[in-house]
Order: structure tokens, then sequence, then C-alpha cells
């Protein structure tokens, strides 16, 4: 497994809310508990919002604060989203990613130094510096949401097309996700925007059926 997909598996697992031990998330990612910690290391030096210490395990944080602002998780995403998407835009854009670079760097002097907030507000660190490809076909994927289109993918890992049920778009640690009923595989996936290689929406639309429907989907989810 490539880093970058095991720490995609560290985020996903993390956002339940429970307590995980190095050791546990060892074992499930099959890697020793000294790569577990150099993971953790970097998902902290990416922004991304855990608590934890080694030896006692590892939470995502649910909510962040802003002084003088609260902000919803959803207002502090749309800051992390239109930060890295000029970021990521600096060599046809030097003026704006500047400019975005400064923003952050102002947001970063106001945020408390409780714990409460992520460090590295503005621009992720590798491995999700990527993330931004996936910009591209966030409109095709709302679209077909909304209008029940099936849509046939490409993945960067799986070059054989992929058939899906388009459900819903999920944000979490600066990668966007897609949760979809798989045709292809016969279950329910979490797909990053980011590894979508090409996109073609289907003839026809699609009804809810059981089992494959999103409240089918939550219904497999811990409970946070």
């Amino acid at each position: 497994m490539k880093k970058s997909d095991r720490l995609a598996g560290l985020m996903q697992r993390l956002k339940d809310g429970r307590l995980h031990t190095a050791e546990a998330l060892a074992d499930a990612f099959g890697v020793s508990v000294r790569t577990i910690y150099r993971d953790m290391d970097t998902l902290a030096a990416s922004g991304i919002p855990i608590d934890g210490t080694r030896g006692q395990g590892y939470r995502a944080r649910e909510s962040l604060t802003l002084p003088p602002l609260n902000l919803t998780e959803t207002e502090l995403e749309v800051l992390h989203l239109g930060l890295a998407a000029v970021g990521a835009g600096s060599a046809e854009l030097p003026e704006l990613a500047e400019a975005a670079r400064s923003l952050s760097q102002k947001i970063d002097a106001v945020l408390p130094e409780d714990g409460a907030a992520p460090g590295a507000f503005g621009f992720a660190s590798y491995p999700f510096e990527g993330a931004a490809q996936g910009f591209r076909h966030m409109p095709a994927v709302r679209a077909a949401i909304r209008a029940r289109q099936k849509l046939r993918l490409t993945l960067a890992d799986r070059p054989a097309p992929q058939d899906i049920r388009p459900l819903h778009l999920d944000y979490w640690g600066r990668i966007w996700i897609c949760i979809a009923w798989n045709e292809t595989s016969g279950g329910f996936e979490s797909l990053r925007l980011d590894r979508i290689e090409t996109l073609t929406p289907l003839p026809g639309l699609f009804v809810d059926e059981p089992g494959k429907r999103l409240s089918d989907y939550r219904a497999t989810q811990p409970d946070r």
C-alpha cells in the first residue's frame, strides 16, 4: 500500500471519533507502530485535526473555533478548499497564490494555541498537495448526485471502468470523497475525487433501492 493511500485510510478510520491505539492501527494497516507514529506526525503537519499522543491513542476532532468567529465545520472546509485551490494554481496565478499564503499566515496567527486548532492552516504538506486535482470533477459529480445519474469512472489505481451511483460528497482532511454504490464491485465505496482520471455520465437515472441508498451506507458506519 502506498503511503498516501495508507494516510487516506487512517483519516477515514479516525473519523469515527473513537480512540485508536497505534498498535491497533498498525495491525489494521500491516505496518509497524513506528510507521504509525510517523504517519500521525505527517497528518498533524498537514493540518489534519487529530488529537492524541503516543502510548494513548488518536482520534479526530469534530469542530474548530477561530476567534473571534465561531465557524462551522463546513465553513472551515470552504476556507481550506479556497486556499488550497488558489495555492494549487501558483504557476498560473502567482499573485493570487501569494495572497492565499499571506491570508493563511494571518489566519494561523489568530488561531488558538490550546491545541483546539490545526497548524499549517492554508496548505497541506505531502502527500495531499495533489488533492486539488479533484476539483475539476466537482461540477460533474455534484450534478450527477442531484440528477441521480450513474457515472462511469476510471481511477488512477484501477484503470478498469467503474460504474457507480454517486450518493454524497464528503470532505475531511482536505480530501474530497464521493460516497457511492459501485455497480461494478457490488458494494459501497469512498472514492477520492483526485484519483478520478476520466468521468462519463451514463444514460438513464437510478432510483433508490434497498441496500444501495445513502441511508444504508450510513447505517454501516460507527456513530460518532
